[in-house]
């Protein structure tokens, strides 16, 4: 890939990059001086390493580092280690390391939940519903017991799990029966969550496993203990304490600042920290506070996956997604920028630097160099919130020069497993079977889960052209994270974008009132994909397992661990999986074979590869009509004409079973 074409010396030197807003603010002279991410990929000319981009360099002790070569005696580790076992432990600490940021994530969820459950916390339990309905999925029986009481109960079993060393997680029993047996049968099921990431990571250890396949089978067992254990966790828990999200209409991109409020972005991942802030902006003392320095009050935005976590359940605008985040900050405009865990550049900092910003680290799990660093507290989130919101009251009266550009989108998100149920049900008869039967008479075509990040070395903004094409082939896209943002930009999370869907895919995303793309929520909320296919198969009609649907997921701007780990449960949970542009063990043969073919084998999924929008699209198309074929789904049906006799073999059925017509 050219990475010369992306930086250009006119017009300041801003560089030349996907989105237009990023490009419209990087060329304003307030951002002169502002490096970002995009300016050290174009600055880079060489391609990454292709040792490392392969899988095939090895690090795992001081021998090395050892570079691999596939087939070449002479090019093999010290150790003796293969290609193939190299590029196995690379994956599969890939893989740890993902699973690791989710796990860490759901513990402290189940954590804050526990606490909040015993009135530690000034949060709530907003969904009293789904805490009765978790309840019993987790076999604990409801009836009779108060909220709090059952909310403990419920947390304690959770908060359990992480540290379990044998046994079953209790969520992987929601999964179809035919995917648990396969699990079964392939000694796959996790034991515990915590477990999975010790074992795998020992594993990988120099001169302990070395078979490629063994080690497969671990990174499958350690990202199912990621999908269906910790991200599960983690968003039903989200959902009980800060309410399951509804569709509700707001805005994204980088034009939701404001000129006279005080801007404050919010970054990383934790809802906890985002709530707080929340709950506190519209507090009555920050609010005269922030008057008393001139400003209207304070405007709460997000950026990145946490960015996501407050418009699916209050509105809250998102100003950008991964790749903006450093040109969120270059606008000038933003008082403080507050950030928790995953995906924030170290480059934040220093763009902070060029400007009176704020930047605040809460978690000391994550401290930035230049960051002053005010520790979250849950016990005392609020005033956590406060005192960090008075950080960026006190540098409004400092905004110098700056620009904001009038870049924004309408977009509709909130679209959780609860919500799709009830509309396409209603309250009484909420279920999958209007979407299961519109796949079945061809109306729409299949369902295509586009999720993960964006990232700099992507020229095309793939996610975007992507979904088009998609739907304009009748297929409904699910989205989730930085994805879903940039979708967002684009126009695609409104009803309004049905004038780009197919007619089938139109004519019931009408009826319902859905846009053609649905915004499920954060990268932990991948897991909401894996309840909604289920919940398909359970449904009846399109198989017995999640293997067998007309369904595909892609991550075509993969960056972040974390990718890795999800494609992975989405494989071993019975879903194939595209990633572009690159694909993490190319390096060896044997591997890469082993999850494009053998994968399908095991799992009735495998992994996949593709660049461009066009070959992503040709290649879902055709695994959703492959599927299709398989169910028998791909003949057309002839209509039925009820003959006299038919009639009256039916209105005989009807009376047998004692229906009468109208007013009997």
């Amino acid at each position: 890939m050219d990475t010369s074409k992306r930086f250009e010396k006119g017009n300041g030197g801003c560089p030349s990059i996907q989105c237009e807003t990023n490009q419209d603010v990087l060329c304003q002279s307030c951002a002169s001086g502002v490096v970002t991410a995009a300016h050290r990929v174009a600055q880079r000319a060489a391609e990454p390493c292709l040792f490392g981009k392969g899988g095939t360099c090895c690090r795992n002790c001081n021998m090395g580092p050892c570079q691999i070569i596939e087939g070449v005696d002479q090019m093999i580790g010290v150790c003796g280690a293969d290609a193939a076992t190299v590029a196995a432990r690379n994956f599969a600490r890939i893989v740890a390391g993902g699973s690791s940021a989710h796990m860490d994530h759901g513990r402290g969820m189940a954590l804050a939940f526990l606490a909040t459950a015993r009135g530690e916390t000034p949060y709530e339990i907003k969904d009293a519903a789904k805490l009765r309905a978790t309840a019993q999925r987790l076999g604990i029986d409801p009836a009779d017991k108060a909220t709090t009481d059952l909310a403990i109960e419920v947390g304690t079993l959770l908060v359990n799990q992480f540290g379990q060393q044998e046994g079953g997680l209790a969520l992987m029993k929601r999964a179809p029966k035919a995917r648990q047996e396969v699990w079964a049968k392939l000694g796959v099921a996790p034991r515990g969550i915590d477990r999975e990431v010790v074992e795998l990571m020992h594993r990988t250890h120099m001169g302990v496993d070395q078979d490629a396949a063994n080690l497969l089978f671990q990174a499958a067992r350690c990202a199912l203990a990621d999908g269906w254990g910790a991200s599960m966790i983690a968003t039903e828990l989200s959902d009980v304490m800060f309410g399951t999200p509804v569709p509700i209409r707001t805005k994204v991109n980088i034009g939701v600042l404001k000129e006279d409020e005080v801007n404050v972005t919010v970054h990383g991942h934790e809802p906890v920290v985002a709530e707080a802030l929340a709950m506190a902006a519209n507090d009555p003392e920050i609010v005269a506070e922030a008057k008393k320095v001139g400003a209207k009050g304070v405007n709460l935005a997000g950026v990145c996956c946490t960015g996501n976590e407050i418009l699916m359940r209050r509105g809250l605008p998102i100003a950008g997604s991964f790749v903006q985040q450093e040109v969120v900050l270059a606008t000038g405009a933003v008082e403080a920028m507050v950030v928790d865990v995953q995906c924030i550049m170290q480059g934040v900092s220093p763009a902070a630097g060029q400007f009176h910003t704020r930047l605040v680290t809460t978690s000391e799990k994550a401290k930035i160099p230049g960051a002053r660093h005010i520790a979250f507290d849950e016990h005392r989130a609020l005033d956590s919130a406060k005192e960090i919101l008075r950080q960026a009251i006190a540098a409004y009266p400092e905004r110098g020069k700056h620009y904001i550009p009038v870049h924004q989108m309408d977009v509709v998100a909130g679209f959780s497993h609860e919500t799709i149920t009830y509309m396409l049900g209603g309250r009484f008869r909420g279920s999958y079977k209007p979407l299961n039967d519109n796949i079945a008479n061809g109306r729409i075509r299949g369902v295509a889960a586009i999720v993960g990040c964006d990232n700099y070395r992507v020229l095309e903004e793939v996610h975007i052209e992507l979904a088009k094409e998609l739907i304009a082939n009748d297929v409904l896209v699910l989205v989730t994270g930085c994805a879903a943002t940039g979708m967002g930009r684009a126009g695609l999370l409104t009803p309004e974008a049905l004038s780009m869907a197919g007619d089938g895919l139109k004519e019931v995303l009408e009826a319902v009132g859905c846009p053609p793309v649905l915004h499920m929520g954060s990268c932990v909320d991948n897991s909401r994909i894996l309840i909604a296919a289920t919940e398909m198969v359970l449904t009846g009609g399109l198989g017995n397992d999640i293997s067998d649907l007309p369904a595909v997921g892609c991550a075509p701007q993969w960056m972040s661990e974390k990718a890795v780990a999800i494609g992975q449960y989405f494989v071993s949970s019975g879903a194939s999986v595209i990633f572009g542009p690159s694909f993490p063990t190319t390096g060896s043969k044997v591997v890469t074979d082993y999850c494009f073919r053998e994968m399908e084998n095991l799992y009735g999924a495998h992994w996949d590869v593709a660049q461009t929008s066009n070959e992503f699209a040709n290649k879902m198309l055709d695994h959703i009509n492959a599927k299709r074929k398989a169910l028998g789904l791909d003949k057309k049906k002839e209509r039925v004409l009820f003959d006299m006799a038919m009639r009256r073999e039916l209105q005989t059925g009807l009376q047998d079973v004692g229906c009468h017509g109208p007013g009997a």
